[in-house]
């Protein structure tokens, strides 16, 4: 109850633009009933399909980023709330610390947005296919398979298989923040951006290293594991 409250006061902290991009259900999703005869294997977290580009630079680019980097933390925010209540080692106390830090840059971002597009729609956009990323007019509202996409949010664990799933799946969520924050350093001219681009890479690091760890514990290494690590550095 308290890792639930935790959350809800943290919710409270995001501009109304952030929350009207993060997923309505965000603290209502109910972990599925474990397959017979198959409790104990983790839900498979396929990323092949997940998109992270948010399209070539131009005076929309950091608009379009914004939009694509809060719906990212929102998966992150609802894969760590299946694990608040976790009583392996770290797990739960990691997740709250992922959750406190994304929720706080949603917040940000929201801030930045509203001051700096001000007529920018409210809802999350992306650049219509062949669209001039310099204009406005250009784009349109991010599609739900775009929204699922950033979020990676394809399966949901079983109460046995949560631990692993996590630990997995963050991995890979971590991974597609690294290409994002990749992507802005790239792209982006905006020195606010490029520094949450750059703070978001430390970070990522940081946690991919302990998610790493905590999987090692439960002697789980696989090479999948590592292939964000040439992402690690800030060029």
């Amino acid at each position: 109850m308290r890792a639930a409250m935790s959350a809800l006061a943290l919710v409270g902290l995001l501009t109304p633009v952030a929350q009207a991009q993060v997923n309505p259900h965000l603290h209502h999703q109910m972990m599925a009933p474990a397959p017979a005869g198959n409790a104990a294997v983790a839900a498979p977290m396929d990323h092949s399909a997940h998109n992270h580009d948010v399209g070539p630079a131009g005076s929309t680019y950091d608009l379009r980023w914004i939009d694509g980097m809060v719906q990212h933390h929102t998966g992150a925010l609802r894969m760590g709330e299946f694990v608040f209540d976790i009583g392996t080692p770290g797990v739960g106390s990691l997740a709250k610390d992922i959750w406190r830090e994304q929720a706080q840059e949603i917040k940000a971002m929201g801030q930045w947005r509203k001051a700096w597009y001000p007529e920018a729609p409210v809802f999350p956009v992306a650049l219509r296919p062949g669209g001039d990323p310099d204009a406005m007019a250009d784009l349109i509202r991010m599609s739900s398979d775009q929204i699922q996409a950033m979020q990676m949010m394809n399966s949901i664990p079983t109460a046995t298989t949560r631990v692993t799933w996590f630990l997995e799946g963050m991995l890979q969520h971590h991974g597609g923040a690294l290409i994002m924050a990749h992507d802005a350093l790239n792209k982006s001219s905006n020195p606010t951006i490029k520094r949450l681009a750059r703070e978001i890479i430390v970070a990522q690091r940081r946690e991919i290293i302990q998610l790493r760890r905590m999987l090692q514990h439960d002697g789980l290494n696989k090479p999948e594991y590592h292939q964000y690590d040439t992402l690690f550095s800030l060029n």
